[in-house]
């Protein structure tokens, strides 16, 4: 899949997405992160064709998004945030719907659907009504809900959005077999940067519709050379007079009274900065050392810490989750 100088422009001045271009290789699982507003979802919806773009084109599945968009629909498959399967159905019956909104054929999706639920270890749960089901096997369903028609590329949007760490971490493995498996790309939204890390090759940041940078996860964390060390102390002038510590690489601050200091290792220079500390009386109320994160290169390129979610989003995080618990 590739996009070329992709661009959406609202009321013809807003710039969701700016000349986009990224390339993403067969088989591959690719992340996509951006603070609130930076184009991704956007990006998201021309690519699987919700909305037109702009400017510029995407290759996707080998079709153009301008000319092939029923072929585009046709070879992808995608994996909203909401659910979507019926809960008035079986897991089994939703498979079979969504297969025949698809055309796919019977002796096909009787093949198919035995093999997926098998795949998610759902083949127990496949005759129960959806509405018995626990939020980690409803995540589950939509994931192979989106896999019915063998599309050549995957799309997740907040794949475990609302789940508790163990069954978000079964979710990866669930994933992971599905990319192994099916051979199929996989175009990744998270706002839980520990996903990113774990499933995807690659990772483009995105902010103002741009892409910051591009890499594997090993990568784009060796890119900010050096640890975080952040520091707590009682009084704003004292988080001041830390920027004036010799020997380190760059510091800023990080909240109210707080500075961060990013050093070449952390090993090597804790013992000089606590020694700064202790010679200028400052009064430190929390000191912590970080090696290099997701969260970290994400703050680094942004100036933004993802995990800040505006209102909007935490209130649908609010409704999944009460929607799986259901």
């Amino acid at each position: 899949m590739k996009t070329h100088n992709l661009s959406k422009i609202y009321n013809g001045k807003i710039k969701a997405v700016d000349d986009l271009n990224i390339e993403i290789g067969d088989g591959e699982i690719y992340g996509l992160l951006g603070p609130n507003g930076a184009g991704k979802t956007t990006t998201i919806n021309m690519l699987t064709t919700r909305i037109s773009c702009t400017k510029g084109t995407a290759i996707v599945a080998g079709y153009n998004i301008r000319k092939d968009s029923l072929m585009v629909r046709k070879t992808i498959g995608v994996v909203p945030q909401d659910l979507t399967a019926d809960e008035d159905l079986t897991g089994r019956e939703n498979l079979v719907m969504v297969s025949q909104f698809y055309d796919v054929p019977k002796e096909e999706y009787e093949e198919r659907i035995p093999k997926l639920l098998e795949l998610v270890d759902m083949t127990e749960a496949a005759n129960r009504y959806v509405r018995t089901y626990s939020g980690g096997m409803r995540k589950r369903l939509e994931l192979i809900v989106g896999l019915v028609h063998n599309p050549k590329i995957l799309f997740l949007d907040e794949p475990t959005l609302g789940l508790d760490i163990q069954t978000r971490t079964q979710m990866w493995d669930y994933v992971r077999q599905i990319q192994k498996e099916m051979d199929v790309t996989i175009i990744l939204t998270s706002h839980y940067l520990e996903e990113i890390d774990a499933l995807a090759d690659r990772v483009s940041i995105i902010d103002h519709g741009k892409v910051l940078v591009t890499g594997s996860p090993a990568e784009l964390k060796s890119s900010l050379n050096g640890d975080i060390v952040t520091i707590t102390f009682k009084e704003k002038e004292e988080a001041e007079k830390m920027k004036t510590i010799p020997g380190v690489i760059d510091t800023s601050d990080s909240g109210i009274n707080t500075v961060r200091i990013k050093v070449a290792n952390s090993d090597d220079s804790l013992p000089d900065i606590i020694n700064f500390i202790s010679s200028n009386k400052l009064s430190t109320m929390k000191l912590t050392v970080q090696k290099p994160t997701l969260d970290e290169v994400f703050l680094e390129y942004t100036g933004k810490d993802i995990r800040k979610e505006d209102p909007e989003d935490a209130r649908k995080m609010m409704m999944n989750m009460r929607r799986l618990r259901r």
